[in-house]
């Protein structure tokens, strides 16, 4: 059953009955979700923009946008309009499958992974994530890397505070600690 449908089925009854609320519009759920890459290393080497761009178009089958400076920062050489990064938003059907690709096969594959600490759900509930590697998603082949870079998950909700937000992570089977 895919996670969408679990949400639906069993996770909107259990949210109702452990916040106390009867709505299901008033309970928590996953608005959206960016995976965004920074690019320092791109200042010195143009061909990583390109592996970057690769690597998220293959995690999240979407093209990501490039960010750019708002100022110019001297002390590291970023001049404004620059690009100094890459994201992509998801949302809908695309956003409910990276849940579950996440949950289900990346966690699993991280080295030393011992579940994501609770102070990573900020005061509105929702969850940030770093990797240290892309190699973790099972989309990113070992072979085919020629340069490994980390990156960073965000998952926004409509939690409001981290107590339903953190009961909201759980439900979908998030490893937190």
């Amino acid at each position: 059953m895919q996670l969408q449908e679990r949400f639906q089925k069993e996770i909107i009854p259990r949210l109702k009955q452990e916040l106390g609320v009867k709505q299901t519009l008033a309970l928590p759920k996953v608005s959206k979700i960016i995976v965004s890459v920074g690019l320092s290393q791109a200042l010195k080497d143009p061909k990583v923009m390109e592996t970057v761009e690769q690597t998220l178009m293959r995690i999240t089958g979407q093209k990501p946008a490039k960010t750019k400076a708002k100022k110019s920062i001297a002390s590291f050489k970023i001049r404004e309009g620059m690009v100094v990064g890459a994201m992509v938003t998801l949302r809908g059907k695309r956003m409910w499958d990276f849940l579950s690709r996440l949950t289900l096969a990346t966690f699993p594959r991280i080295r030393d992974f011992r579940g994501i600490p609770l102070s990573n759900i900020d005061l509105h509930g929702n969850l940030s994530v770093g990797f240290r590697e892309n190699l973790a998603f099972p989309e990113i082949r070992p072979d085919e890397v020629e340069r490994v870079h980390g990156l960073q998950v965000t998952i926004t909700t409509t939690a409001g505070t981290r107590e339903r937000g953190e009961k909201l992570f759980r439900a979908l089977g998030f490893p937190l600690i």
